[in-house]
């Protein structure tokens, strides 16, 4: 039977835990469990079948880790093929009859992608497309993505596993205590993004217990159309009699879990610390129990790496100004290559109060397709504002809504043949709200009538690739009324009867006035007619105080703006002038600081180029080590600030720690050797783990912040550690590790540094540590994150001060 139409009306019972199994049975810190399909293959069988045997239907194979970063092409290949063979094997040697199936299990390349790390995006996707490649050769009936805590490596897999075969894929991500992904994103988020591209189940795995991860849970059940699936770890883990346990018997697991299974989840089972205990407990715990029916949710919505939009309720403003119809420097600016001006003005919109940008470079004389994709790329790096993809060439819209990182607005489709047969597949496959703009081979109708017959026409085409209403938005064109006297009467007419239908609707809101003069007195008054009729969205100029004043008075009018709580704030703060032509202050260098210090905003904002370029000048008139003191670390703080109080997330902090660094390359061949920098710290992911993105962030920081660090990289023996802190004396050592292997590992280095190298203090972090966890191994400090790790270096360094 195909586990898809199973999944129809039953629920599908997962694996649990492999790394502590493995762990038990003699794999030691170091080894990789991969390789344990060929030289440990009986015991890979055997505890794959007890999770047969304990109820399970789909069983993971042995390859959480198996990709091309690791492996060689021939080992990668043979590993994968070993593993599926053992699955099979234990799937026909259990004696229990469920339906059983296996899927190649695919876990995160242990390499943050750029902008934020070094891996190129498409590098990444290869990397999955191998690996699903390999599988499906070998036998895997599903491809499940699991423990992604970032959202553009969770698209990289998603597309990588699409387009290597047309296996099923199950994709879960990793959810910290926040509610969100590392990087940021936000349930909502991933789920917009990843049904958007055509997964077959999401949800969440790892990190938590399933009673803390059952808000993450409970957001996916509200928004998701598709099944969804929960594998927990068993609580929380500590150490007792050196070895690794966690705090939740099966029992307890089963009962929080199978709650979970009652408010909607359909695929569960366990994650860290699980065992076939556990999954026998949850199939007892289940049975009799019947799958609560699958919904398809309405909602409209475009996301961002950390957040969604959803058309409902106010309308949303999205920033006209990265375009260069009518600008002479944006032209200028694109010609020239000059991405960080297109940079600033992303961000000067932002800060105007826009929820979404417009980015379209279309000009004839450059590479629309390269500049576009290198323009959504850069204006990510710089602001999380979900971006509408505005342009007529499919090559380029292509290319920009495969490396966009979330679901994306796509400016547009229209009612003609062509134009629908090259853009919905697009979207189909890279997921989108596309704009539908109501017109077709004969132009724009005249009248309101003749623009909804034509949305109707896209909708029911649309429907044809396997898109919904929930896909698209209508643009009923706004005509200027300086030619067409009932213009702006037909299209609020066409705004109105298109809401009445639940469909959602888009103006370009200044077309309305073109060739007449005091032209913000008309966008103004047809934004407020518009909203009345049900604009779900409008592309305007943020800059127009007009334009935001008749947003805002109207959304308190309305009684959109409960006790007119965002009125008054914007009233208090509200510019004295208004004005198109005042905007592009935004984009000419000091005066963009909204009264703070223009290098300081350069570096919490991510714009490189601008913050050399105001280095260097800076440097002409200020002392250098002043610089670093009064400009950069105040502005670094705000930002770690920023991030620990959930405001700022983890790539809005390492493209400041990025920019801040540009700055110290500049500043230090001005500066004596060494001066300024603070005590010396060696870092380092244990022995037997491979994974060092945590640890590569917190060396970014630390170096940002003044540390002489030295970085013995990953898979780092316990005297090597050691023999590295006697030879700098460093104060202070950083371990990292984010598998329950490898914590042993953790132990051994921290009681050798204690023993002969009394003088160093011992910082510890990652997934599978906890305060109580990192004080039972002996760690002098735990940091959650790497700004609690910068935080501590400072104490360390400042002791060392008052030690003289």
């Amino acid at each position: 039977m195909n586990i898809l139409d199973y999944m129809r009306d039953h629920l599908l019972l997962l694996d649990g835990g492999m790394g502590s199994l493995l762990q038990a049975r003699g794999l030691a810190p170091g080894d990789l469990p991969e390789r344990w399909n060929i030289s440990h293959a009986q015991v890979i069988v055997e505890i794959q079948k007890e999770y047969f045997e304990a109820g399970t239907n789909l069983l993971c194979a042995n390859t959480f880790g198996a990709n091309p970063l690791k492996f060689d092409e021939k080992e990668l290949e043979e590993l994968i093929a070993a593993a599926l063979q053992n699955a099979r094997r234990a799937k026909e040697e259990s004696a229990t009859l469920q339906p059983k199936w296996i899927a190649l299990d695919v876990g995160p390349l242990g390499r943050m992608l750029k902008p934020y790390g070094d891996l190129e995006f498409e590098q990444a996707v290869a990397h999955f497309s191998t690996v699903c490649r390999l599988g499906a050769k070998h036998g895997a009936e599903v491809i499940f993505i699991e423990t992604m805590n970032d959202s553009y490596e969770t698209k990289a897999a998603l597309l990588g596993a699409k387009e290597a075969c047309a296996l099923p894929v199950f994709v879960s991500n990793a959810y910290g205590e926040d509610g969100k992904l590392m990087t940021g994103a936000d349930p909502l988020a991933m789920v917009s993004l990843l049904e958007g591209m055509g997964a077959d189940a999401i949800g969440v795995n790892c990190s938590l217990g399933p009673d803390a991860l059952a808000p993450v849970v409970e957001d996916y059940l509200k928004y998701a159309s598709l099944p969804v699936l929960c594998k927990p770890n068993a609580g929380l883990p500590h150490v007792e009699e050196g070895k690794t346990v966690y705090d939740l018997t099966p029992e307890d697991f089963a009962c929080s879990v199978a709650a979970l299974v009652k408010k909607g989840v359909r695929l569960a089972g366990g994650c860290c610390g699980t065992t076939p205990a556990y999954v026998k407990a949850l199939r007892e715990r289940l049975e009799g129990v019947s799958p609560v029916p699958l919904t398809r949710k309405e909602q409209v919505a475009i996301s961002s790496y950390t957040h969604a939009l959803l058309f409902e309720g106010d309308t949303l403003l999205i920033g006209e100004r990265i375009n260069p119809t009518g600008k002479k420097r944006f032209k200028e600016a694109l010609r020239a290559g000059d991405m960080d001006y297109i940079l600033k003005e992303a961000v000067a919109q932002e800060e105007q109060g826009v929820h979404a940008l417009d980015v379209n470079v279309g000009l004839p004389e450059i590479d629309e397709p390269k500049v576009l994709r290198q323009a959504v790329e850069s204006i990510q790096s710089v602001t999380d504002l979900p971006l509408q993809i505005d342009t007529a060439d499919p090559v380029a819209m292509e290319g920009a809504l495969r490396c966009y990182n979330g679901k994306a607005m796509v400016n547009s489709v229209n009612g003609k043949k062509e134009s629908m047969d090259a853009v919905f597949p697009l979207v189909k496959k890279y997921g989108g709200l596309v704009v539908a703009l109501t017109l077709d081979e004969e132009g724009i109708p005249e009248t309101a009538e003749g623009r909804v017959k034509i949305a109707l026409k896209i909708l029911k085409r649309a429907e044809e690739y396997g898109l919904c209403a929930r896909d698209l938005i209508f643009d009923p064109l706004a005509l200027t009324v300086s030619t067409h006297e009932n213009a702006a009467k037909e299209t609020l007419k066409a705004v109105e009867l298109l809401t009445k239908r639940g469909l959602r609707t888009s103006l370009g809101v200044s077309n309305v006035s073109f060739g007449l003069p005091a032209r913000d007195l008309i966008n103004s008054a047809f934004f407020t007619l518009a909203m009345e009729k049900g604009l779900s969205a409008a592309i305007m100029n943020p800059y127009s105080s007009s334009m935001m004043d008749a947003y805002r008075a109207y959304n308190a009018l309305s009684g959109r703006d409960r006790q007119c709580v965002s009125y008054i704030s914007y009233a208090e703060s509200r510019p004295t002038a208004a004005s198109v032509s005042a905007a592009p202050t935004a984009v000419q260098g000091e005066e963009w600081t909204n009264g703070g210090c223009p290098l300081g905003r350069a570096i919490e904002k991510g714009l490189k180029e601008e913050a050399a370029r105001l280095t260097l000048r800076l440097l002409e008139e200020e002392d250098p080590l002043a610089i670093i003191e009064k400009r950069i670390v105040p502005a670094l703080d705000r930002v770690g600030k920023g991030y620990e109080e959930k405001k700022i997330y983890l790539p809005g902090l390492l493209i400041s720690a990025e920019t801040a660094g540009v700055c110290f390359d500049k500043i230090k061949k001005r500066i004596p050797a060494g001066a300024g920098d603070k005590c010396t710290v060696v870092i380092a992911t244990v022995k037997g783990d491979i994974h060092d993105i945590g640890k590569n962030i917190v060396r970014l920081l630390l170096e940002n912040y003044g540390f002489a660090v030295y970085d013995l990289g990953k898979d780092v023996p316990p005297d090597e550690v050691l023999e590295k802190t006697l030879e700098v004396k460093a104060p202070l050592v950083g371990l990292s590790a984010l598998m329950t292997t490898t914590v042993p590992a953790m132990e051994q280095t921290v009681r050798l540094i204690h023993e002969k190298a009394p003088f160093a203090r011992v910082m510890v972090g990652g997934a599978v540590l906890t305060p109580e966890y990192a004080s039972m191994i002996g760690a002098d400090f735990y940091a959650k994150d790497a700004m609690e790790g910068v935080r501590y270096a400072e104490q360390v360094h400042g002791s060392l001060l008052l030690k003289g």
